[in-house]
């Protein structure tokens, strides 16, 4: 039998949590502020969530838009109070002044949620040398995902990307499981699945009426069928 695919979607709050599993879903990006493409949540928001679903839930750590870390300090002092609330998986990726992983903020998160699953999430797309960060990251605690669209303008110009990479699965710097997410629509799903990506993320596809609607059942249905088909 093959592996079940993982389809992640974005949740800012308990209801959209509820309606995001109801659909299939398999685990939740919480995040805040989708103005500002996706901030830290608060401590009191993922308790909610957590109460209110049983899959699982990665949160994300983030004060600003944009991919520079900013105060690392208030980062880390976030992240171990939504440890001490339960949170136990994790979403966070930073870039220096030349375009390369933000090592010093990297690893002190990575030593905040102290041995956590996290995933690197889309500054990959905005690094010159992909394969250069991931094997500056290889050996991060807890590393075990990318969330990428294989370019910065979203999987139809990132594909030949996304499938080059796939084909590289547990090479040096490859063993982490690939997260598609941005601009990702249906019509890529077959391609990639057969190419042997297992990750699937979706934001504004889980809400036909916009940013300003919760998450939509019945959405999130017709994506898992199509990931498990």
């Amino acid at each position: 039998m093959s592996k079940r695919a993982v389809l992640e979607v974005i949740a800012l709050d308990a209801e959209d949590a509820v309606a995001a599993q109801a659909g299939g879903a398999d685990r939740l990006e919480l995040v805040t502020d989708m103005a500002a493409d996706g901030l830290t949540p608060s401590r009191e928001t993922f308790a909610e969530i957590r109460a209110a679903v049983d899959i699982s839930l990665r949160v994300m750590l983030r004060l600003a838009d944009g991919f520079a870390a900013g105060d690392v300090d208030t980062l880390v002092r976030r992240a171990r109070e939504l440890r001490s609330e339960g949170a136990d998986e994790f979403v966070l990726g930073f870039l220096d002044e030349t375009g390369g992983p933000d090592l010093a903020a990297v690893e002190a998160l990575a030593g905040a949620v102290d041995g956590c699953r996290w995933t690197f999430h889309r500054a990959i797309d905005r690094t010159p040398d992909r394969d250069a960060l991931r094997k500056q990251l290889g050996d991060f605690p807890g590393l075990d995902t990318y969330l990428t669209a294989g370019s910065a303008t979203g999987v139809d110009e990132g594909l030949p990307t996304l499938l080059a990479e796939a084909a590289r699965s547990g090479e040096p710097g490859y063993e982490q499981q690939i997260l598609v997410g941005g601009g990702l629509r249906l019509d890529h799903v077959p391609r990639l699945r057969a190419a042997g990506v297992d990750g699937f993320h979706i934001g504004g596809a889980s809400r036909p009426d916009g940013w300003s609607a919760p998450v939509c059942a019945d959405a999130v249905a017709r994506w898992r069928a199509a990931v498990d088909a």
